[in-house]
């Protein structure tokens, strides 16, 4: 198995003091109330005369706060977000089965290394980067930054992934700790367009602040959450995060007496350098067990 290893941020790189922004983000608004809310997943696969989504947004003032230079301060268990530095061997991220083949492994022992959970299960990936610039949008090469506050499961939803994904094994392991963790590494080079902001589980109210979205596959169906606003919500994000400093974001936890997830989005930072490029990022999925 290939192992990862601690990065040393060249002595070229610039490191500036803290940046916090202004700026807004997009909170979750019903498009209709028929239903509940829901999204599917493939919208060229759409019943007849049904919308892709009727989850809407509303854009709400914030400030996102700069952690650079306290970045020990946050951890999963309390904060639901950890960021950590460790280098990559692949660096393009343009080839898929690379990915599971080169990648998948470091992001696995990074996992074991940073939780100490015994057993680590990846189940997907996404490289975003900046929709064509032929047609400005956006399709499976080029999904650009999520600019929407959300996490990327439910609760159930992700014990069901378990069940979904490891069936055999699933009673098992829904016995003991299980948590869903995204791995998010920048791609070439540090986050000036689109960083992404992750919010403090301790001022989430979890009981209002979450609606569950049903997410639908073709075959299957999944669920996120969006996000009410609540003016209580820290936000926080690393100013210019280089491809070595990578944030782990808890997406659930089974154990409820620690931060269980975080909701994040990507946000618009006005002062960022025009003729920066723009954001390029991979985001693996991975399910952490404490039992092998």
């Amino acid at each position: 198995m290939t192992t990862t290893a601690t990065a040393t941020i060249s002595s070229t790189t610039v490191t500036p003091g803290p940046h916090d922004v202004h700026t807004t983000l997009n909170y979750y608004a019903p498009l209709s109330t028929d239903e509940p809310p829901y999204q599917y997943a493939n919208f060229e696969a759409l019943p007849p005369g049904k919308a892709g989504t009727n989850v809407g947004s509303e854009a709400h003032p914030v400030v996102v706060h700069d952690v650079r230079g306290r970045e020990a301060a946050f951890t999963l268990d309390a904060n639901g977000f950890q960021y950590v530095r460790a280098s990559a061997t692949e660096r393009e991220f343009t080839d898929d089965a690379r990915i599971r083949a080169v990648y998948y492994p470091e992001v696995e022992a990074l996992l074991k290394k940073e939780t100490g959970g015994k057993r680590v299960f990846i189940f997907d990936h996404t490289v975003r980067r900046s929709p064509d610039k032929e047609d400005g949008k956006p399709g499976r090469e080029h999904r650009g930054p999520v600019e929407a506050v959300h996490i990327d499961q439910t609760y159930e939803a992700s014990r069901r992934r378990v069940e979904y994904h490891l069936p055999e094994d699933a009673p098992r392991l829904l016995a003991s700790r299980v948590r869903l963790i995204n791995v998010w590494r920048p791609i070439a080079n540090p986050v000036a367009h689109k960083p992404l902001a992750v919010s403090d589980w301790q001022h989430l109210d979890d009981a209002h602040d979450l609606v569950p979205v049903r997410l639908i596959y073709p075959e299957r169906e999944g669920a996120t959450f969006s996000v009410r606003y609540n003016p209580a919500h820290r936000w926080h994000y690393l100013s210019v995060q280089t491809p070595e400093e990578v944030l782990l974001i808890k997406c659930y936890d089974s154990q409820e007496d620690r931060a269980r997830l975080t909701a994040h989005t990507a946000f618009e930072d006005k002062t960022s350098p025009k003729d920066a490029p723009q954001r390029q990022s991979i985001e693996v999925r991975a399910l952490v067990f404490d039992a092998e």
